[in-house]
């Protein structure tokens, strides 16, 4: 079991509130990310939760165990930090049996163990090799064995893959979930990458100023934020976000606010759309706009326009064959309004 329940969670240092009554239930096997912003106290409540972190209030329950006052080796939670922190005078299987040997677990056991964490994470032949001979993956997968061979009731991951290049991050993606399948564990990650949270999380949390903003899964924070904050923060490129027009706004602006929102809308101060929902056609065919710069990526293009009385450029995804515009062409834009999000004053999504 790996259940782990927060109540009313806060964490300050001194006079400064960092995390401000937090409320969450992570089931048993699941894997949870956290996400958020640097200083959104997703670490701190993650820290919190491995005990190195003492906890200001609130109650931390692991399956069912009050554990606020229980020494992190007693709580069952196996932490990985973005820093591998491996002994670099030891072995790959001497780093990975380090803990096992401190808690007194006899040699031929320690071997079992770590054989069977290095089989899990296919580097059975790098047993004998030492840290300064592996890439910035293997070693990973050197901390992660680590964590394996405590047989955890909760694996913590504090942005693990931070360090490592972007081909490297995939394949690790690739790795921690197949690695969560094979072991059903839960799972609780922390980062700042939104794709990661978005590939990796049966459930994300959506962290800001020490709340969690939003809890759903993945395509549901995507596609039905409740906060400008959530429908900024998820999604690349970010979401297009479009302020009502005041009286003497350009006709562009009033064409376009009319197009997303239509009549009735008093209390709406701002409307979102996704880049994908925003479609081009000739200018005389819909809403014109200026081609400012066109991002080419293969199988799409992110074309960022101009619009005569927005201050900031919209961004239209569009596919390979209809990407090949050019800076300085006037377009036509048709947006999808079915897709749209409308917004209060106060940021929060309108029912």
């Amino acid at each position: 079991m790996g259940q782990v329940t927060v109540k009313g969670l806060c964490k300050s240092f001194g006079v400064v509130d960092v995390i401000r009554g937090i409320d969450l239930e992570v089931n048993d096997g699941e894997f949870m990310v956290f996400v958020g912003p640097s200083g959104c106290g997703k670490s701190t409540t993650l820290r919190m939760i491995a005990g190195l972190e003492t906890i200001t209030s609130g109650e931390l329950l692991i399956d069912g165990q009050r554990a606020n006052e229980l020494h992190p080796a007693d709580r069952g939670a196996a932490m990985v930090f973005q820093s591998y922190a491996l002994y670099p005078h030891m072995t790959v299987a001497e780093n990975m049996g380090f803990a096992l040997k401190m808690a007194g677990v006899s040699k031929t056991q320690r071997a079992l163990q770590v054989g069977r964490a290095a089989e899990i994470l296919r580097m059975s032949d790098l047993l004998n090799r030492f840290p300064k001979e592996l890439s910035g993956g293997q070693r990973q997968r050197v901390a992660i064995g680590r964590a394996i061979v405590r047989k955890p009731k909760v694996f913590l991951f504090d942005e693990p893959l931070s360090n490592l290049d972007a081909a490297l991050r995939v394949d690790m993606r690739v790795e921690l979930s197949r690695l969560h399948k094979e072991l059903g564990t839960t799972m609780i990650y922390v980062t700042h990458d939104q794709v990661e949270a978005m590939t990796l999380g049966d459930r994300i949390a959506v962290f800001n100023k020490g709340c969690i903003e939003q809890l759903g899964v993945p395509l549901q924070l995507y596609n039905q934020p409740t906060t400008e904050f959530v429908a900024t923060f998820i999604g690349a490129p970010r979401i297009n976000l479009i302020d009502k027009p005041q009286p003497g706004a350009s006709p562009a602006h009033s064409a376009l606010w009319g197009k997303l929102l239509g009549e009735g809308t008093a209390s709406v101060q701002r409307v979102g759309l996704r880049a994908e929902h925003l479609k081009l056609a000739q200018p005389e065919e819909g809403i014109p706009a200026q081609v400012v710069f066109a991002e080419h990526l293969g199988d799409s293009s992110i074309i960022h326009l101009r619009i005569e009385g927005i201050a900031h450029l919209l961004n239209a995804k569009v596919t390979a064959n209809h990407g090949d515009c050019k800076a300085g062409q006037i377009v036509g834009l048709m947006p999808d309004a079915s897709w749209a999000l409308a917004f209060h004053a106060d940021g929060r999504l309108t029912a």
